[in-house]
């Protein structure tokens, strides 16, 4: 895939998702779900207080009388608690963030009584439509895992690739990401990368070919590879950047969008249902494309 929005092409439009909003007091929030409906991408639990609800979607001028959506009546409080209990209870496919601290709707998600945690890390998966690019790419991991060691990164390969595979990238091209392409003992990020290499050849990582350490201009142009001289089937055209670490892996992602002027979507990864966690910066285009890598990624 070229574009984001090719990602609406494999949508199975007879296969409707329920996605649950915690909180949905949001007129951008409620922007996108009106957009949603509109493209018919998935039926709507919004949870939150109904006033509330409804003087936020009288703004975004969404029906609440439409078909495929409905609120749940909650309060503030308990918003994100009745929203992941209808992923838990099966009523709902996808979980999506409203107007609430990102804290709050975690803490309901690793509830041990109701929650999603599944064994392995959350990690948060983006995936790019870079300008003058052939191609998009994904990035891991920009906003859950701080610095993760070798056996979370590991599961951070997993989270990405399946999420790469639930739209059709049947053996993704991961890069471990470090500042050199050659080990350093002393950059652990290196050691890791090219373990990391090892546990893919070995089949401990499976479903995916792993290659590291790449400089980021290595995993990414297949010029800067050859300049170096590094032969593989990953460098110079991965799909999938694993960053040693959140601050590499947030500053790339901001330098895509504020410098590059790269369009994305984002979910975290490796919970019973994928979450959209949206910011208030998010444009109501981002938060539908970012709910229908969501909904692609559902169960």
């Amino acid at each position: 895939m070229q574009k984001l929005s090719q990602l609406n092409d494999q949508l199975n439009l007879h296969d409707t998702k329920v996605v649950a909003v915690a909180q949905a007091a949001d007129n951008g929030v409620l922007k996108a779900v009106k957009m949603a409906l509109d493209k018919q991408l998935a039926h709507f639990l919004l949870m939150g207080p109904s006033d509330e609800i409804e003087r936020a979607a009288n703004e975004a001028k969404l029906d609440l009388t439409r078909s495929g959506v409905d609120i749940v009546p909650s309060s503030r409080n308990d918003a994100a608690v009745e929203a992941v209990k209808a992923i838990s209870n099966s009523q709902a496919n996808v979980l999506m963030k409203g107007n609430l601290p990102t804290k709050t709707i975690l803490q309901a998600v690793l509830n041990k009584e109701f929650g999603l945690r599944k064994q392995g890390v959350l990690s948060h998966v983006a995936l790019f439509e870079i300008p003058e690019q052939k191609r998009l790419i994904f990035l891991t991991d920009s906003a859950m895992n701080i610095s993760p060691d070798l056996d979370e990164k590991a599961a951070i390969i997993n989270n990405a690739v399946g999420t790469a595979q639930r739209i059709g990238y049947h053996t993704p091209k991961v890069a471990a990401l470090s500042a050199v392409e050659v080990v350093n003992s002393a950059m652990s990020a290196s050691t890791d990368a090219a373990l990391l290499t090892q546990m893919n050849k070995r089949g401990q990582i499976t479903g995916c070919d792993v290659d590291g350490p790449l400089a980021f201009d290595n995993a990414i142009s297949l010029e800067a590879a050859k300049q170096k001289g590094i032969d593989s089937s990953v460098a110079g055209q991965a799909d999938i950047l694993l960053a040693p670490t959140i601050e590499v892996a947030n500053s790339l992602y901001k330098s895509f969008v504020y410098f590059a002027h790269a369009k994305v979507a984002g979910i975290i990864s490796g919970a019973a249902a994928p979450i959209v966690l949206t910011s208030r910066a998010d444009s109501a285009e981002s938060k539908v494309t970012s709910l229908t890598l969501a909904i692609l990624s559902s169960d």
